[in-house]
């Protein structure tokens, strides 16, 4: 989710107000705790690298990194930005990020890409988009396919514009190959429809944010930033909420939803002006596991944003599948387990920003898994940051 412009990052001295896991209550809903997960990974910090804000590259400006993979077969990283079109058509990068368990090397930029719509042409920024039509695109998160090193991403829509949320297939340059049908419940009303019934799809800013495989390659999950609307309000300081994350074949058939159970909102004291928490990105650990990064920000009485990330494990198994469970406000269900793996607030980094993109990379030379983290600098002067956080997973 692109972040608003009012929002101004502090160092984080505040990281004792995060609590370790548990499960949030959510207002209106007859859910059931799953049992907790069982001992799983933990993360060991290796280093962090940075790039400067707005770094030129092929006469595009670097920033927004919204999502990021590994892709295996070329030994390079997929990066996705989230610029609607706005500074540059919307693209992707691709990279080289190289570390091992003690170090890492800055990062090498080898490539930009533009993704393409079924004519060939760039997405339109807004201004074009009125006289031209097709789609202003919002996308958040960028995988690279195990069988054959295409891409899919995900747009999060917009409700003002009637811009369909949508999830996509791309050849590696970009251009396009097609899309997921997507459930009714995910859809939006076209700007100016009359009401028919409650509100209901995904809010404003707040779709598809992340994307992953499923472990086995053949199946993808997809998850949204919040609520549907016709599934109950948004986390805040008093509760919880509850987001589905959908497991979707290639085909576009919903092969199983669960209900993720959302932390509510960090209080960090004071009449705060502005608070929200919801996921930014999944990642597959094996066929029932996921972890989920949990993003929070809060603004405070004298009106500074802080961030609060946090990297959780759930699972699916004892999970009700809610697919076929219009809205879940008034429905039963047994939510996914979670497990909290790491707080990053915790870490004490001189800054933490805005976590947005997490995946596996390359084992090391220990036989340990690695994992990468970019945050999403809004294109923010001075304010945010475009880092990479490296991991070495810890097996318990």
């Amino acid at each position: 989710m692109a972040v608003p412009l009012r929002r101004i990052l502090a160092p984080l001295a505040i990281a004792c107000l995060l609590a370790a896991c548990a499960q949030a209550p959510v207002r209106g809903v007859h859910a059931t705790a799953a049992a907790p997960a069982e001992p799983g990974m933990a993360l060991r910090l290796i280093g962090e690298q940075r790039i400067a804000w707005k770094h030129d590259y092929q006469g595009t400006a670097v920033g927004g990194l919204s999502g990021i993979d590994y892709d295996a077969s070329n030994d390079r990283w997929v990066m996705t930005s989230d610029d609607r079109s706005a500074i540059n058509p919307a693209r992707f990068y691709t990279a080289k990020l190289r570390y091992d368990a003690q170090h890492v090397a800055p990062v090498e930029l080898t490539g930009v890409h533009f993704y393409r719509q079924a004519d060939g042409s760039p997405y339109p920024n807004l201004q074009a988009w009125r006289t031209q039509g097709g789609e202003v695109p919002d996308i958040e998160s960028i995988r690279v396919d195990p069988q054959d090193g295409s891409l899919w991403y995900t747009s999060e829509g917009d409700r003002k514009l009637g811009a369909q949320p949508f999830i996509r297939h791309a050849r590696a340059d970009g251009s396009l190959i097609g899309s997921l049908p997507l459930p009714a419940m995910f859809a939006m009303p076209a700007p100016g429809a009359p009401a028919q019934g409650k509100p209901s799809g995904v809010r404003d800013n707040l779709g598809f944010e992340g994307l992953a495989f499923a472990a086995d390659g053949q199946s993808l999950w997809a998850a949204i930033e919040a609520p549907l609307l016709q599934d109950g309000p948004v986390a805040d300081f008093v509760a919880g909420a509850h987001n589905r994350i959908t497991r979707f074949g290639r085909d576009g058939q919903v092969l199983a939803q669960y209900v993720y159970p959302l932390e509510k909102v960090a209080s960090i004291g004071g009449p705060a002006r502005f608070a929200e928490n919801g996921i930014s990105e999944i990642l597959a650990i094996d066929e029932h596991r996921l972890l989920v990064v949990e993003r929070a920000g809060v603004q405070d009485a004298q009106g500074t944003f802080h961030e609060f990330v946090r990297v959780y494990e759930m699972d699916v198994r004892g999970a009700t599948d809610v697919k076929d469970v219009a809205a879940l406000q008034g429905a039963s269900y047994t939510l996914a387990g979670k497990r909290l793996v790491l707080d990053m607030n915790a870490l004490n980094l001189p800054r933490l920003d805005n976590i947005e993109g997490i995946s596996w990379g390359p084992r090391l030379a220990n036989g340990h898994a690695s994992l990468v983290m970019v945050s999403d600098d809004n294109f923010h002067d001075k304010i945010q940051v475009t880092q990479f956080l490296v991991f070495e997973v810890l097996p318990r």
